[in-house]
């Protein structure tokens, strides 16, 4: 696929059932009960900080993110990060995720956390959170726990994650 004419754009209110079928397809039945899903809850993703990858009229993928906080740091949740099967590998998942860093960090955001596979996130500039560092609102694999810090001041955020 030639990712060349991919625009990705801040998410728009029509795109949320698209958005909301490809989460559907891509987590399954149980994603509600995932930890990140569960911190969530209740918080509206950041319509400014929430894009979409488009092909002409085709949604090819999104990133959202959301406000959280960790101790008493604001810091951003991003995901889910979505890309429907056909389109992995495509490059379309890194456009979003340079999109979401590159807003993040010029509307001021210290850092970014997410549950995610380290293999695919440390290309992005995350790193593994250290065990019981962050204390989150139910179980994760340790080694799936990401920080990406766009203010290296903050360094590290620990706390619970609320």
């Amino acid at each position: 696929m030639n990712i060349s004419n991919v625009a990705v754009t801040a998410e728009q209110p029509e795109d949320n059932e698209q958005i909301n079928q490809l989460t559907s397809d891509a987590f399954g039945p149980g994603m509600y009960t995932r930890t990140a899903f569960r911190l969530r809850e209740g918080k509206a993703h950041l319509p400014n900080l929430s894009f979409v990858a488009r092909q002409e009229q085709r949604l090819l993928g999104s990133v959202r993110l959301t406000e959280i906080h960790i101790g008493d740091q604001p810091v951003l949740l991003l995901g889910p990060l979505v890309v429907p099967p056909e389109f992995k590998g495509s490059g379309v998942g890194s456009c979003l995720m340079k999109k979401a860093i590159d807003e993040s960090q010029a509307k001021g955001y210290s850092a970014i956390v997410l549950v995610g596979d380290f293999p695919y996130y440390q290309k992005f500039g995350f790193e593994q959170v250290p065990c019981n560092a962050i204390t989150l609102p139910g179980p994760v694999d340790p080694a799936r726990l990401l920080v990406r810090y766009l203010d290296e001041s903050v360094k590290p955020v620990t706390g619970l994650a609320r």
